[in-house]
């Protein structure tokens, strides 16, 4: 088992397969993507052995992330691979949806288990705002047939200033009635997006005060879970978790290890730079994998530090997946 040298066990794997993504989020990727193609970044046989190795030190989640993954023509090899590999209990993605409609019950039949998509306001015209899209409609008609296939659904809404009235109650409505699990999402800093956070970001406390007072009961943590905090409601069909990187002890709870699309191992989310482990995975090294990225763990920091204003080398989320 993979364990850091402040006794944090790491059974979550979060593996980008592009940085390139089509919609144009605020926080993100407000002018769109000018990046590497697909072609330089991780192949079909290096996600292989990298998902291998991690499987062998006891990883027993894996979530496929970009950019946006499904604008890879071989998403559905990469979930299978994952999928068969001995050890992997569940695979997962995170994804805008824009496809989940058309593909959603290809993803399904290779073997995803859950989908994380983001809508950051059911209102269209926030919506298309917000992303640059204005395809909330489809997005929602792509959910619906994800749950109705049996996928785990949860969606990803990320706490914005200009944009916060009003969205919890239009939220909740359609929570009464959906069985997804909505997660609000502190916005965090970035290297590009200095500025924009100074303007926007909210903090989660006040709606989880909200939702306690409204009866909400929390859920305990599973071991691969990601660090939400979620809570029921017998009520709504649907539950809500807070992710609150901002908060006291929140790294705590690491479980999770990033690889970027690049082929670079980062420890976290915000670390100063990426371990280059890509020579390895073109060798189909898998010993190599796991001695370096066992190695690799001890430098492991205790926090992200973003409570001191320190991004690392993260310039947007669309390298790293969030």
């Amino acid at each position: 088992m993979l364990e850091d040298s402040y006794g944090r066990r790491f059974h979550y794997l979060r593996l980008s397969i592009t940085e390139a993504c089509n919609f144009r989020c605020q926080y993100c990727l407000p002018d769109g993507y000018d990046g590497p193609p697909n072609s330089a970044f991780l192949q079909l046989e290096e996600i292989q052995t990298l998902i291998s190795a991690f499987a062998q030190m006891g990883t027993s989640k894996v979530r496929i992330t970009g950019g946006e993954p499904s604008l890879r023509r071989d998403f559905c090899d990469v979930i299978a691979h994952a999928a068969a590999t001995p050890g992997i209990e569940r695979v997962a993605t995170t994804s805008h949806g824009a496809r989940l409609f058309k593909d959603g019950l290809r993803w399904a039949d290779a073997g995803l288990d859950q989908v994380n998509i983001s809508i950051d306001s059911l209102d269209p015209n926030q919506f298309a705002s917000i992303t640059g899209q204005d395809k909330l409609q489809q997005i929602l008609k792509g959910i619906d047939l994800a749950v109705e296939a049996g996928i785990k659904v949860k969606i990803n809404t990320v706490l914005l200033q200009d944009f916060n009235a009003n969205r919890l109650n239009r939220f909740l409505a359609w929570l009464k009635k959906t069985p997804v699990t909505l997660r609000f999402i502190e916005l965090m800093e970035t290297g590009d997006h200095h500025e924009f956070f100074a303007r926007q970001h909210v903090s989660g406390e006040p709606i989880r005060r909200k939702l306690i007072e409204e009866g909400w009961q929390p859920l305990l943590r599973e071991k691969n879970a990601g660090p939400a905090q979620e809570y029921y409601h017998p009520d709504y069909a649907g539950r809500i978790g807070l992710i609150m990187p901002y908060s006291k002890d929140f790294c705590k709870s690491c479980n999770r290890l990033r690889v970027a699309a690049n082929g670079k191992l980062h420890l976290c989310l915000f670390s100063e730079q990426g371990l280059d482990i890509r020579p390895y995975l073109a060798q189909g090294d898998v010993q190599g994998v796991k001695q370096f990225i066992t190695e690799a763990l001890s430098d492991k920091s205790v926090s992200h530090f973003l409570q001191e204003g320190k991004t690392g080398a993260t310039r947007n989320l669309a390298m790293l997946g969030g």
